[in-house]
């Protein structure tokens, strides 16, 4: 039983003077280097010339190539955890991603339980709204990782847009799950392409989605999922987000 009304429960339109940070009352910027577990070559930082509003209605997340903190490339990545959790609803963003062979954005969740002593990943669950390889401009991926079915073992689908559509890194998109209580749903442009519930899983693992859950909004430099960054890619990429937003089932 799907929902057929939803109101508007939390929204963020990134509305501001340019070089400012995205509100600190929902945004987190975690930081730091070392792989983030997928060999990934950025160091995000927490500064404005990563991420911040470009005074047009956006967050721009910037991946850059500069030598900071050990590493070769610097981009942002921003957490609602602790300040934004909500369990179920629809969830959006309308995205402009960057491009070239190496480049790694997403929009995603995370359980709201992953720092509980014996939870952590995967078994705090993990629902990728949108990922998506700057080598392949006209496909999105939409994934669920947990317990038994993570990395490379997730559940999930790749999306080519239609012909005639423009390009995910050439103008705005808008990519989406509909969270319901044992079914996820995933759509770009309002065009569902995957849905996932427990049935799905691998045999003996569970469901671990109904529960608080965090937003999260990175852009990732190499990493095992796109490989290394191309000889040709220009720097900097970036994500621009218009907006992010929340409803829930009425």
């Amino acid at each position: 039983n799907r929902p057929t009304n939803w109101t508007l429960y939390w929204s963020d339109d990134f509305d501001g003077s340019a070089g400012t940070l995205p509100s600190p009352a929902i945004w987190t910027p975690e930081t730091g280097g070392g792989g983030w577990g997928n060999n990934e070559l950025q160091y995000y930082t927490d500064r404005p010339v990563n991420a911040a509003l470009d005074g047009q209605g956006h967050l721009a997340i910037v991946a850059r190539q500069e030598s900071f903190g050990g590493r070769n490339y610097t981009s942002a990545r921003l957490i609602t955890k602790g300040k934004l959790e909500f369990t179920h609803g629809k969830v959006e963003a309308r995205l402009k991603l960057p491009t070239g062979q190496g480049l790694w954005p997403a929009f995603w969740m995370l359980g709201a339980n992953i720092s509980q002593a014996g939870v952590g990943w995967p078994t705090c669950g993990e629902i990728d709204i949108m990922e998506y390889r700057g080598q392949e401009p006209r496909v999105a991926f939409g994934t669920v990782h947990g317990p038994g079915y993570s990395g490379g073992q997730s559940i999930g689908m790749r999306y080519t847009i239609p012909a005639g559509a423009a390009a995910l890194d050439q103008d705005f998109h808008v990519y989406g799950v509909e969270w319901n209580p044992g079914l996820i749903v995933f759509s770009l442009d309002g065009i569902e392409y995957f849905s996932v519930k427990p049935s799905d899983l691998p045999s003996g693992t569970e469901w671990v989605f109904d529960k608080p859950f965090f937003l999260l909004l990175n852009v990732a430099v190499g990493g095992n999922f796109v490989g290394p960054v191309g000889t040709g890619v220009t720097f900097p990429q970036t994500m621009l987000v218009d907006w992010v937003k929340v409803w829930e089932a009425a």
